[in-house]
């Protein structure tokens, strides 16, 4: 049952990449769920990870473009850890978002996901703990999954009560149809309700309207359905569940075998060759094939047609003597490693259904008898696993080859820019001075504007003419002295006439000449700050021209060391990974060896005895 309800966990709808339907104002994480979308999770988590932590150095995080879908961004990273099969990291990104302070809905379908994690780790205690965080808001695209998954972690827990009264209210949700269906009447059995399971596993079994996954699921209720009336002796009903299995789908060949088998318990011979012959003619690595090939002949024994049933037992010999050089061919190209390089083909990989197309591959006998034990979900695990170490070991190739490019990079830099540094340096210098000049007579014209709001010096807004002018006047004052003549008391008053004229000018035109000197001292302050602007202009270029190639080789060299260690440990890790692997299937192959070399001497003596029973017939119908 354990794995019945894994089988019916993998049927849950995938929910959508988070935050896809929300307006993106973030391009990395656009990025990111870009990669997301393809699949590629670790592609996703290497650029959201990366945006994240730069976001959290940021010193106003506020203004950067994340802090839009921060709260999203978090759950992603845990939504793809959970897709790259990080339930570790995911569960722990999951809990941070659920302890946070996030919307309703978003810490629902939170919840939803860990207990997803905990169901897949075969953890259902954790998983129905987090189902009862959920309250409130549900999504509306995974409200009907939250209450599947319930029913699964019921029937993990050994609840079957609860799970079907889960399932009643499920039977018409959209998408869910046929697993609700279908788990409804394994909930039932489970209970004991054996007449409601059976009643519950026809229904499901005449679903309308499916895709192809519901109708997976159909052909299992009656598969099922079918399995179990056989065991209980009522042939005519098994025969007519298994009969509605499709000729074409996963359970196809084994309701053909079972509906023989039915005809045959029943006794009904003749209409047991139908579905015998028809699956006998199918792929032979198939183990419920391999039967009907002995089944076949079996059946024609029984209807006195030891001729027939002799040339079909010794035909099964001589498959099964070939079947035999296969599986021998296949254990032996596993053990010169050809297995695990047929595994991480490329061509093979780029189709989604690359499992089944291995059995089809002439080039690779290794993997004609492991299909079946390549789509257990423990070995796809642990495949996965091997692909993954792959997939890694590949990008730790590339970034070590990247290296080298980046060194090549830093030192056209350092070739590029230290010969014209020391001269961008004296023309900096040489502005420096000057701004610095400049910035002293602003500060110098501004303390003195100020100061005369309370202290009014109309002798500082003379112009440069108007002191000379004054200067002047002055010095012909004092060389006068103190001569009383009249010719020099007449120069001394025409002097001070002069000097009142100009004292008059400057005191009249004080507040005009004020308010210029401010709107002066304003359009200084913009000189001022364009110069500051092309200052620190200067210095950020500087900067970047010199971190674009100072300060990397330490850096690459440890980044070096780092990623060849890695590698080291990563070529260990596969070297175990793909030693497991190897022996799994050279255990199955074994296990499949065994069989039909029971099938080929059970061949062997029916071959005999139908022979000679077609002997004593033919002589007795020539004395006759």
């Amino acid at each position: 049952m354990r794995r019945l309800t894994w089988l019916l966990a993998a049927g849950l709808a995938t929910c959508p990449v988070a935050g896809a339907a929300e307006q993106l104002r973030d391009p990395y994480f656009g990025e990111a769920l870009y990669y997301a979308h393809q699949e590629r999770y670790l592609d996703a988590l290497e650029r959201l990870d990366t945006e994240l932590a730069q976001h959290y150095r940021v010193d106003e995080p506020e203004l950067d473009s994340l802090h839009y879908h921060v709260g999203r961004a978090e759950f992603s990273v845990g939504d793809f850890e959970l897709h790259y099969r990080m339930h570790h990291r995911a569960g722990r990104a999951i809990r941070a978002v659920l302890e946070g302070d996030v919307d309703e809905a978003v810490r629902n379908e939170a919840a939803f996901r860990l207990a997803r994690i905990h169901f897949q780790k075969d953890q259902p205690e954790d998983a129905l703990f987090a189902l009862e965080r959920i309250s409130g808001v549900v999504p509306d695209e995974i409200s009907a999954d939250v209450e599947f998954l319930r029913a699964n972690v019921y029937l993990a827990l050994g609840r079957p009560g609860e799970a079907a009264e889960v399932l009643r209210e499920l039977q018409d949700a959209k998408g869910l149809e046929a697993f609700s269906a279908y788990n409804l009447g394994i909930a039932l059995l489970q209970d004991g309700q054996e007449r409601e399971a059976m009643a519950q596993l026809d229904r499901a079994g005449k679903l309308q309207g499916l895709d192809q996954a519901g109708l997976a699921m159909r052909d299992k209720a009656n598969f099922v359905r079918g399995a179990l009336l056989l065991e209980s002796e009522d042939y005519g009903s098994a025969q007519a569940a298994l009969e509605r299995v499709r000729l074409e789908g996963p359970f196809s060949n084994q309701a053909l075998l079972g509906a023989g088998w039915a005809h045959v318990s029943a006794e009904n011979f003749e209409r047991a060759l139908v579905p015998l012959a028809m699956l006998a003619e199918r792929e032979v690595t198939d183990a419920a094939v391999q039967e009907a090939i002995l089944a076949l002949p079996y059946a024609y024994s029984r209807l006195n047609v030891h001729g027939r049933a002799a040339l079909l037992y010794g035909e099964a010999v001589e498959i099964f003597g070939q079947e035999l050089d296969k599986v021998d061919a296949s254990i032996r190209s596993i053990r010169e490693g050809r297995f695990l390089a047929a595994l991480v083909r490329e061509e093979i990989r780029l189709n989604k259904d690359w499992v089944i197309r291995l059995r089809s591959l002439p080039e690779t006998p290794e993997t004609f008898y492991l299909a079946t034990l390549m789509a257990s979900h423990d070995f796809q695990t642990a495949l996965q696993n091997y692909l993954d170490l792959e997939d890694l070991r590949k990008r730790l190739v590339s970034w070590e080859r990247s290296f080298d490019a980046f060194e090549d990079v830093i030192a056209q830099r350092h070739a590029y820019f230290e010969p014209i540094l020391p001269e961008l340096d004296r023309q900096f210098r040489e502005l420096d001075s000057q701004i610095r000049l400049r910035q002293a007579q602003r500060a110098g014209i501004d303390r003195r504007l100020q100061a005369m709001l309370t202290a009014p010096r109309p002798d500082y807004l003379a112009t440069a003419d108007e002191r000379v002018a004054l200067e002047t006047l002055r010095e012909l004052a004092q060389r006068l002295g103190a001569a009383d003549s009249p010719e020099e008391a007449a120069l001394r008053a025409r002097l001070e006439r002069l000097e009142g004229l100009l004292q008059w000018e400057l005191e009249t035109r004080y507040h005009e000449r004020f308010t210029q000197a401010h709107e002066n001292l304003a359009a200084l302050n913009e000189v001022v700050v364009a110069m500051e602007a092309q200052y620190q202009s200067f210095v950020r270029a500087r900067q970047a021209a010199m971190h674009s190639y100072i300060g990397y080789d330490e850096q690459i060299s440890r980044l070096r060391r780092r990623v060849s260690g890695v590698l080291e440990q990563l070529q260990v890790l596969m070297a175990r990974q793909g030693h497991m692997l190897e022996r799994v299937a050279v255990a199955e192959l074994d296990l499949r060896r065994q069989r039909l070399e029971a099938y080929q001497n059970e061949a062997r003596y029916a071959f005999a005895d139908s022979f000679d029973r077609a002997t004593k017939a033919q002589a007795a119908e020539d004395q006759g």
